[in-house]
């Protein structure tokens, strides 16, 4: 059965985009069939797997407007686990007729319940930097939602919004909707802001925190520019490694559910 898991948090610069790249990518490494969604209009997601507009046949909002089917927008990637659908919204009339689109709570949620996606183990979809509108028809659909967080005082102002909004999802429109985890990003333990960032999450948030941290790499940053995961970029850099270990530490914890007593 897959597990739908939503990138979101109410803040940029934050590793959002970054992450769902590298563990759907991690998730793909360890032979779990992935597909990877970009849900931002910006297409920030779609520019980091190193595809233009030459070679993107068909996007997710075309699905939306019954323009392409699911499968015909699908596209293929460097590893043999990781599919991806990408976003390519060239004009401000297509944002405007994809919010009108968005309106329907429930489109998405239909659209990945489709049977063609039952292939999939994940699905790992990378929401905009704002919580209304498509990020919340992503939640709509999601089984669980990660939320990465940095050091710094805006970083845990918008991931406390984020799980209040939540709360305001799993009561109106998706009961089942959990959170995979709080994943500390762009981690330097030895600084002030991430000491202090820490005593706050920890002690607000402690059981929702990753074992796993995403340090600050240099690595996790060039691959951006070589349009490719960094586990395809440098797979022995500290970023990559930590990825991996990320995606080893989800799927753990989805083969052993907890128990309901």
């Amino acid at each position: 059965m897959k597990k739908i898991i939503a990138i979101a948090v109410p803040k940029g610069g934050v590793g959002k985009t970054t992450t769902a790249v590298n563990l759907a990518a991690s998730l793909a490494v360890a032979e779990k069939k992935t597909l990877l969604i970009d849900f931002d209009p910006s297409g920030s997601c779609t520019i980091y797997m190193g595809f233009d507009t030459s070679v993107i046949r068909g996007d997710i909002f075309q699905v939306f407007s019954y323009a392409k089917s699911i499968n015909q927008v699908i596209h293929k990637t460097d590893l043999p686990n990781l599919d991806f659908i990408p976003s390519n919204v060239a004009s401000h009339e297509m944002e405007e007729r994809l919010e009108r689109l968005t309106r329907n709570t429930y489109l998405f949620s239909n659209i990945l319940s489709l049977e063609e996606l039952n292939k999939y183990e994940y699905i790992i979809i990378d929401c905009p930097h704002y919580i209304k509108s498509l990020t919340t028809i992503a939640l709509a659909a999601a089984n669980s939602i990660l939320i990465p967080a940095k050091a710094g005082k805006f970083s845990i102002s918008a991931l406390k919004r984020m799980i209040n909004y939540i709360n305001i999802i799993k009561t109106t429109i998706n009961a089942r909707l959990q959170i995979e985890g709080i994943l500390l990003t762009m981690y330097e333990p030895n600084t002030k802001a991430q000491m202090m960032t820490n005593d706050e999450l920890y002690n607000n948030f402690g059981e929702l925190i990753f074992k796993t941290v995403i340090p600050k790499n240099i690595a996790i940053t060039e691959s951006e520019f070589f349009g490719k995961p960094s586990i395809l970029f440098n797979a022995k850099a500290k970023g990559s490694l930590a990825y991996l270990n990320l995606a080893q530490e989800i799927i753990e914890k989805n083969s052993n559910p907890p128990s309901i007593i």
